[in-house]
């Protein structure tokens, strides 16, 4: 017996001591989660610090009114036990108890129902947002649309950087930085002390955009359009996660949202307006083969890489693209139409966001990269005839 104590006690340090390596390992995330956290994040709009409040008072009030029926009970339990000769009263209706448990409830209920209400209304006032943001869920990646306000016209694609995918797939080795599986490619740039209306939609599966920081959660439902809002109080980068559970790709669906200046925000617009001038090149445009598939390359690895891998192998419901038949296919149209319009059965998105030059980028790319070296090239003006029909 004490040899096999002395082996599970053995154990337990040893437990104890990975425990706190793998504590050391990481840090606290300013903006997202942080090491054994057992409460609210630290709020960063003022509604999230009104549910801390709420959360706070609603545990104070539940603890005092545990604390106290409890107390009463296990009182009278000792004080009038049987043992000591006690009999048990004999009496019912008595209208000043019946007063006191109906009255005292309701004055419980109200305290709690006042300020929730309070809370719960402002929660969903979304008029006179000075920015109004459309958020589409993807399996599995976030699209923005800038649809009001200051970067009107803005659209573009957040998805899980493929770093942090690679390190995933290897088993997280190694040094782990505390963002990890929160970085993306493009995060949701916003300005500080702006409202900001969030539309939601989803194109496959129900999703649900929530950043925790903002006390903020809305379900992004196909076919549906629901809204929330935030204004952020301070600047800085903000974390959250796709929170349905929306299919096995459910863990690399970050959101990261960062809150910036004024003066930023103005310049960051204009730099991004620039970047989608630069995109929009002649469709009319003939392209070589080796500078279309170098470009390919980039946008594979944007868009495609998180799901597809790097090796274009796919994995469980995501379809290789090494070998594809459509791929390698000398009729280019249905490739073309599945990035256009995707394939919401087979977990596809629809990629039409993109622009013809890069949508021929990306495929000549696909059919002239790991085995398939077919020599194919797609020329942007065949994607602008697909998109155009």
């Amino acid at each position: 017996m004490k040899r096999i104590f002395n082996k599970l006690a053995h154990v337990s340090l040893m437990a104890a001591a990975g425990f706190g390596s793998l504590a050391h390992a990481a840090n606290d995330l300013p903006g997202g989660p942080a090491v054994r956290q057992l409460n609210l994040p630290t709020p960063a709009t003022k509604i999230a610090e009104e549910q801390y409040f709420l959360h706070t008072m609603m545990m104070v009030m539940c603890t005092v009114i545990f604390v106290a029926v409890f107390a009463v009970m296990f009182y009278s339990i000792w004080k009038h036990r049987k043992s000591k000769g006690y009999k048990p009263a004999n009496f019912h209706e008595s209208v000043t108890v019946e007063v006191i448990w109906t009255i005292v409830p309701f004055v419980i209920v109200v305290l709690m129902a006042l300020p929730a209400t309070k809370v719960l209304v402002a929660q969903k006032d979304t008029t006179n947002a000075d920015l109004t943001i459309k958020t589409t869920g993807y399996q599995w990646k976030w699209g923005y649309d800038y649809i009001t306000g200051e970067g009107q016209g803005l659209s573009f694609i957040s998805t899980l950087l493929n770093e942090h995918r690679v390190m995933s797939n290897e088993g997280a080795k190694g040094t782990i930085p505390d963002n990890y599986l929160l970085e993306v490619d493009n995060p949701l740039v916003v300005p500080v002390d702006k409202k900001i209306r969030i539309i939601t939609t989803a194109n496959d599966v129900i999703h649900a955009f929530a950043v925790p920081a903002f006390g903020i959660k809305q379900d992004a439902i196909p076919g549906f359009v629901r809204d929330t809002w935030f204004r952020a109080e301070k600047t800085g980068d903000f974390y959250g996660q796709c929170q349905e559970l929306c299919g096995k790709e459910h863990a690399y669906m970050p959101i990261h949202v960062k809150v910036v200046s004024a003066e930023e925000y103005t310049q960051w617009v204009d730099v991004q307006r620039k970047k989608a001038a630069a995109k929009l090149d002649d469709p009319a445009k003939v392209w070589a083969l080796p500078d279309l598939v170098k470009r390919g390359e980039k946008v594979y690895a944007a868009n495609c890489a998180a799901c597809h891998q790097a090796n274009g192998k796919g994995a469980g419901p995501i379809k290789a693209l090494d070998g594809s038949p459509v791929v390698l296919a000398e009729n280019h149209n249905e490739q073309i139409d599945v990035l256009l319009k995707g394939r919401m059965d087979k977990g596809m998105p629809s990629w039409k966001q993109l622009s013809d030059t890069d949508i021929a980028a990306v495929a000549t790319y696909t059919k002239n990269n790991w085995s398939n070296k077919t020599g194919q090239l797609i020329q942007p003006s065949e994607v602008l005839a697909e998109r155009s029909k």
